[in-house]
Order: C-alpha cells, then structure tokens, then sequence
C-alpha cells in the first residue's frame, strides 16, 4: 500500500493549495481530520449541522495552528433544502475541489424521519452525501486528482439494500438499518468509481472505515432512546477497547491525500479484527461489490434526492 509500514500523521504531504471539504467536521473523526488537514496547509470547508459547535471546532484548530485556513460553513445532510444551500455556496466560493470527505453520519439511532421524509440514518448517511457529491461534481471534474472520500463501517458487512421497504417503514431495527446505510456508502463509491473510469475524468472514489473509534457518535443513539443501560455500555466500551479518535481518522485521511491511495479502493486499520492499528487497503463484503445493486441504488438515489449526476 506504501511504503510505510505504519501510516502515521507525520506522512501527510504539503496540501498547500488544496481545497478540502470534511462533513461532520466539528467533532470526532471529522474533527481530527479537518485538525491534520489544515496543519498540512489544505484550506479545509468545515460542514456542520450547529454553527456554535464549528465554531468552537475552528477556534480549537487554530490554537494548534494558528496559520489554518478555515471556512465554516452550516450543513445538514438530513435536509436536501440545507445540502443545495450549502453546494451553491461552495460553487460560488470555490473554482476547484481536491477533496470531499463524505464522514458525517448517524449511528443506530430510534426511528426518526429526515425533513424530506426519508428514515434518518439511510437518509443522512447515504442520500445526504449521493446528493451532496453529485451537486459539487462540476467542481471535482475540474480538479485534476480530486478524490470523493466515503467512510462507511466494518458493520456494512450484516447490512443489504431493502428496495422494498428502502425507508425501513415496514420494519426497524437500530443496527440493521445502520449496516444498510453503511453498505449504500460502499456501493455509491465502487460505483462512483467505474463511473468516473467510463467518463474519463481525473478523479478518483474511495471509501474508509475507522474501525472502533472513540467519538461521540456511538452515544448518541442511546443517548436518543434513554436508555441508561446503553449509555453506560457504551461508554465502558469506548473507555476500554476503542482506539482514539485520531488513529480512526487516520485511513480517511490516506485515502483523501496519499499518493500511493487508488480509487475504488476500501482502507481501514491494519490490526485485531480491523478494529484499530494503522491504515492499509481492506475488503469489503461480496454485497458491496455488486455492480447490478449498485447501478439500482445510484438510480434510486437519484430519484429520490433529484439529484443527477452529469460527468461531461
């Protein structure tokens, strides 16, 4: 994969002159990227949900370096309305984009609906970014090298693509639903790929996992259905056998900057059971690599968002 046996922070190239986008950008594993990124000399679009909170996410990046160049700006995936408002935005500020790291999502959370009535985590997880990418294309296909970076879960590998109850109306289970929407981001990237491939544009999709990270969002699903039980597993769990949210980060970040990351490629950590240790190319589940659910899924999502992708 590199030359590196341990791919670790310090190998990052100079982005200086590279735009990068990072959804979910105010905590976690958004957040330790956008920190790194903008350290390398990338100005880095920080997309978040709570102004408050990017702003207190800015201020924290530029205590560490006070030379970053940062752009805040507000994005809720789980609103069309709110991702078109934040694509025109970046199109009217920006006349490249090197990067796009699609991180932010939801995680096992009770039955809740998006603004555009679709099931929250299938809705924010996947619909969000399919529509998001496919508004900044024109940016990208005139970025030479510009990478589209997923990041999916180890969990993809129990989750299928129910196109008969896509919306999970009929039938809801936290964790379930949440592999769907894990898997719907590997199909959308393969997919992505061949399709840049058949365009000949200069771009490339990849997708990342973190393994157990540490972060907020593995909480917020208990947190949501108030279950004290839950809350407290997970916390124990996150304090005993997660690896930092910085090291979770790290196989988002060698696929979005390494010269050595291909597309089409799936990078997560190296060690036990994929769960922590440093970036290497991984596998992905045999449902993830099915081109003919993957080209149904694109269009799908291209109707339910509206969003249609032009790549000439």
């Amino acid at each position: 994969m590199t030359e590196y046996e341990n791919w670790v922070a310090q190998y990052i190239p100079r982005l200086d002159g590279r735009t990068v986008i990072v959804t979910g950008a105010n905590s976690g594993l958004g957040f330790e990227a956008a920190k790194l990124l903008a350290a390398r000399g990338a100005v880095v679009v920080l997309a978040v949900r709570n102004l408050a909170k990017g702003r207190e996410a800015a201020a924290r990046i530029c205590e560490e370096t006070p030379s970053a160049r940062l752009e805040l700006l507000p994005l809720d995936l789980a609103d069309l309305g709110s991702v078109g408002r934040f694509a025109e935005e970046v199109r009217a500020s920006q006349n490249k984009l090197h990067a796009l790291i699609n991180n932010a999502g939801v995680m096992a959370i009770p039955q809740r609906s998006t603004a555009d009535g679709f099931e929250m985590q299938f809705g924010t997880n996947h619909l969000g970014h399919f529509a998001l990418t496919g508004l900044l294309l024109p940016l990208l296909l005139r970025t030479p090298e510009a990478r589209v970076v997923t990041v999916s879960s180890g969990i993809h590998i129990i989750g299928r693509i129910n196109f008969d109850d896509l919306q999970s109306e009929e039938r809801y289970s936290d964790f379930r639903v949440y592999a769907q929407s894990k898997l719907a981001n590997l199909l959308f990237t393969y997919e992505l790929q061949r399709k840049f491939e058949e365009a000949g544009a200069r771009c490339s999709a990849l997708a990342a996992h973190p393994g157990y990270a540490s972060t907020n969002l593995q909480a917020v699903g208990p947190t949501m259905a108030e279950s004290k039980a839950r809350q407290f597993m997970m916390k124990a769990s996150n304090r005993l056998l997660a690896q930092p949210a910085a090291m979770g980060a790290l196989p988002l970040i060698y696929a979005a900057t390494s010269p050595d990351a291909q597309g089409g490629e799936y990078y997560g950590p190296a060690g036990l059971f994929g769960q922590r240790g440093y970036p290497k190319v991984v596998k992905s589940s045999a449902a993830s690599y099915d081109e003919a659910v993957a080209k149904r899924l694109w269009q799908v999502s291209e109707e339910l968002t509206g969003v249609t992708y032009r790549f000439k």
